[in-house]
């Protein structure tokens, strides 16, 4: 769709309608993309509709919980008929709870823990772990922000870190990033540079209404759409328009 790009390149599907046709059929295998975006943008949604369309293609999952509770997730998940605990009761996909440290009746159900979730070293063991477990090809870290928002300048060494562990275990990864209403970046100093992707989710006013549009700002190892594309949030999920562009005059303000 665009450009000459090699067929032969190894790729992860999304299935998230419209997606793969503006990234030119998929991620390209082991890739760590960047999902950057505001708040109320779908970030998490995004991720758990990755996931979720792994898992009905016989591709297993983990999913890093660092900003909700794991029973608050899956039920955000059932939402939208992503029922993930029957996957999770036949291996093939391990939440990682980074959020409670443990610490209540519910979390001590819970397999992977990081007890310290301030402890990086730990959340890689017990990331590590799970996706050996479950034999993991995708992984989604909501949000990698929560890492390292009080030390942003281990940012980059952070994302790099995780990029050699998750590439090298085999994992087609998508790392959510929490930027401000009226940043522009991708959220953390030198992030993006780390990342062999970026998708960036934005939420404008036009004409008095606030509209999502997406846009991929670099994919390593494919051609990609460079234009911004509208989508919806239904209850099944995204749907992207990967036909109709949308111009931004004016970004939203404070």
């Amino acid at each position: 769709m665009w450009g000459d790009d090699e067929v032969s390149i190894d790729r992860i599907q999304t299935g998230i309608p419209g997606l793969d046709e503006i990234l030119n059929g998929g991620i390209p295998r082991r890739n760590v993309v960047l999902l950057s975006g505001g708040p109320g943008t779908g970030k998490s949604i995004f991720g758990y509709q990755y996931l979720y369309n792994g898992l009905i293609r016989g591709q297993s999952g983990v999913l890093v919980a660092l900003e909700e509770h794991p029973v608050q997730v899956r039920l955000s998940m059932a939402q939208f008929g992503w029922n993930v605990t029957v996957y999770e009761e036949k291996g093939r996909f391990a939440l990682v709870d980074a959020f409670t440290a443990g610490i209540g009746e519910a979390a001590k159900r819970e397999k992977y823990v990081v007890k310290a979730p301030d402890d990086f070293q730990m959340l890689i063991d017990v990331l590590r772990s799970a996706i050996k477990d479950v034999d993991a090809e995708r992984v989604v870290v909501d949000s990698v922000t929560t890492l390292y928002i009080t030390k942003p300048a281990l940012a980059r060494s952070m994302v790099l870190q995780l990029k050699k562990v998750l590439s090298g275990l085999g994992c087609t990864s998508i790392l959510i990033s929490q930027v401000s209403v009226t940043e522009r970046g991708f959220g953390g100093p030198g992030v993006e540079h780390a990342a062999d992707g970026i998708i960036r989710l934005d939420l404008d006013e036009m004409s008095g209404e606030l509209k999502r549009s997406i846009i991929i700002w670099k994919m390593r190892g494919t051609a990609h759409s460079m234009k911004r594309h509208p989508f919806d949030i239904t209850d099944k999920g995204l749907i992207i328009k990967p036909e109709e562009v949308i111009m931004v005059t004016r970004r939203r303000e404070e």
